[in-house]
């Protein structure tokens, strides 16, 4: 007895769906270069200080850091001054927004719709118009060309965005645990400093890391508020220093590259915390 065999029919969906992953991986990839090409060649002119900035080779044939060097020595201090602002601005963002961002999220206060949507609003305002705003201000509180003042000034670009981040982080965390703790003893302060900030740890990582990068990046209140050199950070530092080496590409990139570090770092440590700081509120 003859025996036949049939075979099944491939769905022409199933083929090509192989074939669209390999195109949308190699769009990617193609995106993805074009957005760090940039960063590329900052690097590859950084690395050949000697020659111009239309005369660089597209693969450098010897590594110089002589333009490292040099962006050290000249730009080193100024490294540290936004180092020492940024991390200042992140602790007055994270001691006004978290406890702010606690009580709009727990607190049953009239008129929190209202809040949290004036607060997305700050975020629109021009920032020199806030910028000649504050240094009125400034000059009547003597804070003009001060760490604490531009300390100040930074951490304000990044209060809205925290707030409005962990407060969609704290709404979500169950009032049964809040009242636990105060059934145990605890009063409104312990409760907010030993359960509610470790249970807001991605979020509070979150908001500090974008209010560094705030800070760190920060070129108007720098320029503002700040009328001598004691007070300069690196922005400020890279702009003067194309003024006064315009021919001297090289320094310029490398530091550049060297203001990068700082920022890229805190990025790939904290991603995973960021990832669920900024999810963990619609997912709770």
């Amino acid at each position: 007895m003859a025996t036949t065999t049939r075979t099944a029919a491939v769905p022409p969906t199933a083929v090509n769906k192989p074939r669209r992953r390999w195109g949308a991986t190699a769009f990617g990839v193609v995106v993805l270069c074009v957005m760090l090409f940039p960063l590329y060649w900052m690097v590859n002119t950084a690395l050949q200080p000697e020659s111009g900035l239309l005369e660089v080779d597209p693969v450098p044939s010897s590594l110089d850091f002589s333009g490292f060097s040099s962006a050290i020595t000249e730009q080193g201090t100024n490294l540290l001054t936004s180092l020492a602002v940024a991390l200042g601005a992140v602790v007055i963002c994270l001691a006004i927004s978290a406890p702010a961002a606690y009580g709009l999220a727990q607190f049953r206060l009239p008129g929190t719709k209202a809040i949290v949507f004036g607060t997305l609003i700050t975020q629109m305002v021009p920032g020199i118009v806030i910028a000649n705003a504050l240094y009125s201000a400034y000059v009547d509180l003597g804070l003009v060309n001060s760490y604490f003042g531009l300390m100040l000034a930074d951490a304000s670009l990044g209060i809205p965005f925290a707030i409005v981040l962990m407060r969609s982080f704290m709404v979500a965390i169950p009032r049964e645990v809040i009242e636990a703790a105060q059934v145990d003893g605890a009063g409104r302060v312990r409760t907010f400093v030993q359960v509610v900030l470790p249970m807001s740890r991605n979020s509070l990582i979150t908001a500090g890391l974008f209010s560094f990068l705030y800070a760190w990046s920060d070129f108007m209140f720098a320029l503002t508020l700040n009328t001598t050199d004691d007070v300069k950070p690196i922005t400020l530092g890279i702009y003067q220093y194309i003024g006064a080496h315009v021919g001297d590409w090289g320094s310029v990139m490398a530091a550049s590259v060297l203001s990068a570090v700082p920022a890229a770092i805190l990025l790939v440590l904290a991603q995973k915390y960021i990832a669920a700081g900024i999810t963990g509120g619609s997912v709770k």
